[in-house]
């Protein structure tokens, strides 16, 4: 095997003339790709026990339960952010078809600037178990304000989703109310007729009927009381819409562009077209020498 210092020193002209070479067409390719600035947004995910109404006013298990969510929690929403709703609502939001240059009718250039707005996107969780929505974009102001709203579309859709179980509950709750409403004013109605008519009515059958009706008036009107109950704690809970991301960090403009790493490319570049010259220098000369 040949001498290592002695093979460049015979092959180096075309050696540098490969790395030269190389240098020049992934700088050219780098130095046109435009620059991409980053910035990040970082959430926690609440604890679903959040919105659970006997975690809330039950005070012997409230402390029982974390204020923050747990690693499901966060795998939930991070498939979700595989969902191209939320990157069609942003595109949209922020009209990037016209920030993309994206040409064509609204609805197609609308999926295309969602299709890069993706693709510019990562939802990742980080080993400390937060959110984190990382955004690219050539505007490194633009790309603060659409890494934050893709992380309230997030807290969004999962929000209303934990939300609609205690609206459907209260709508059944104000049904059922409404219907004991009826039968006890029916009640009611027909205890005063009788007072009204005490002396026509004063048969044995009639006294005990009057005292069934009012002892199911009675108890109507305490599951009325039970339910008054609960649709204000059902009330409370879908009106507070209890949120499912803590936002822990908003992301901020970035100071300098983060792709294309220009320098950590051509370094790369150097070193890899080096090694490829070095290694067609080395059969090269082996064949040289076998040649001979």
């Amino acid at each position: 095997m040949p001498d290592i210092f002695d093979l460049i020193g015979r092959w180096w002209k075309r050696m540098s003339a490969v790395v030269l070479l190389s240098l020049l067409a992934v700088g050219i390719i780098t130095f046109l790709k435009p620059l991409k600035y980053l910035s990040v947004s970082t959430a926690v995910a609440a604890s679903s026990f959040a919105s659970d109404k006997s975690k809330i006013f039950n005070e012997n298990i409230e402390g029982l339960y974390s204020t923050l969510g747990s690693a499901d929690d966060l795998d939930k929403i991070i498939g979700t952010a595989s969902l191209d709703t939320v990157y069609l609502a942003v595109a949209a939001r922020f009209n990037l078809f016209d920030h993309y240059k994206i040409k064509g009718p609204e609805n197609k250039a609308l999926t295309k600037a969602a299709a890069e707005l993706k693709e510019n996107t990562k939802v990742m969780k980080s080993e400390y178990g937060e959110l984190k929505v990382k955004v690219w974009d050539t505007d490194k102001n633009l790309a603060p304000q659409l890494a934050n709203a893709v992380m309230d579309k997030l807290n969004s859709i999962h929000q209303s989703v934990q939300n609609e179980n205690n609206i459907a509950v209260l709508n059944n709750l104000q049904s059922s109310r409404q219907k004991i409403i009826t039968e006890v004013d029916s009640l009611t109605n027909s205890l005063q007729y009788d007072s009204a008519n005490a002396l026509i009515r004063s048969t044995i059958i009639t006294i005990e009927n009057k005292r069934t009706r009012t002892i199911r008036r009675n108890t109507l009107l305490g599951q009325l009381e039970e339910y008054e109950k609960l649709i204000s704690q059902y009330q409370l809970m879908a009106d507070s819409k209890t949120p499912v991301l803590n936002i822990v960090e908003k992301a901020r403009a970035s100071v300098k562009p983060d792709k294309p790493k220009r320098i950590q490319i051509l370094v790369a570049t150097a070193v890899l077209s080096f090694l490829f010259a070095l290694l067609a220098a080395l059969v090269m000369e082996r064949r040289k020498t076998e040649g001979k």
